[in-house]
């Protein structure tokens, strides 16, 4: 016991110092936020120039590029939503006074902060933020395609369900006049299934491209958990979330497969 007491006491003295470095980190960003407002950052990375790849590929060093930005928005995001909660309440307390209206301005402000986080994150980092927003939006739209396959994945699972279900109900029918009625259902579930599977297939070659590139870092829906944890209560809530949701996808996929045989 005595020899894991100074192990007990170096993990408290790790976990301190970090709780005190994510509060300085947190106070020095408010006071850059006060100081430096969206108008003068907008002012900054106006000069920022970025001529995106005909390809739309990504390359590794701009994933890890936005995966750094990603960590910081968080901090900075947290901080500006903090601040507009806390006008918020002011503004609502004071309501139909001047000092109400001039807070009202600063929650406006404050969300403002809020919705350009990862731009004044891109610009704290050194990053160039055009290439930034660039990177985002083609991460942003490999993530997309990874959910809606998950999606279009679990839909079709139910629907090759309901469609076995059909043809066992079309082979057991006695007349021909049922026998139609249930062709008809099975045609149409034929042509929503063939719509489907061109859809899913239809990925352009750089997103594609990018999904595979992005599974080496992350997963590929960590763009929709990023966004959602902005606006989580607590750490991980936004991650709990998606887990979730994609093991309730899987579950429902997996269900449908077993009902189909």
């Amino acid at each position: 016991m005595r020899r894991m007491i100074p192990a007990i006491l170096a993990l408290a003295v790790v976990v301190s110092g970090c709780k005190v470095k994510e509060l300085a980190d947190k106070a020095n960003i408010a006071k850059d936020l006060d100081k430096r407002g969206t108008v003068d950052l907008m002012k900054q990375v106006a000069d920022d120039k970025y001529e995106p790849p005909k390809d739309g590929r990504l390359t590794e060093s701009q994933v890890q590029m936005y995966l750094k930005v990603r960590e910081h928005e968080k901090v900075i995001a947290k901080v500006a939503l903090q601040k507009a909660n806390e006008h918020a309440k002011a503004a609502d307390a004071s309501k139909h006074s001047l000092s109400g209206v001039m807070e009202g301005f600063k929650t406006m402000s404050a969300a403002a902060e809020f919705a350009t986080a990862d731009i004044r994150a891109a610009k704290d980092l050194g990053f160039n933020t055009q290439e930034y927003l660039w990177v985002k939006g083609q991460i942003m739209g490999a993530s997309t395609a990874a959910f809606a396959e998950q999606m279009s994945n679990a839909m079709s699972a139910q629907m090759e369900a309901s469609r076995a279900q059909m043809q066992k109900a079309y082979d057991e029918a006695k007349d021909e006049q049922t026998k139609q009625m249930y062709k008809q259902m099975l045609d149409g579930y034929e042509k929503t299934a063939k719509e489907s599977k061109q859809a899913t297939e239809a990925v352009e070659p750089a997103v594609a491209y990018n999904r595979q590139l992005l599974k080496k870092y992350d997963t590929e829906l960590a763009a929709f958990t990023s966004e959602l944890s902005k606006y989580e209560a607590k750490d991980g809530d936004a991650k709990k979330s998606m887990d979730d949701l994609q093991q309730k996808m899987n579950q429902a996929t997996q269900d449908a497969k077993k009902n189909a045989q």
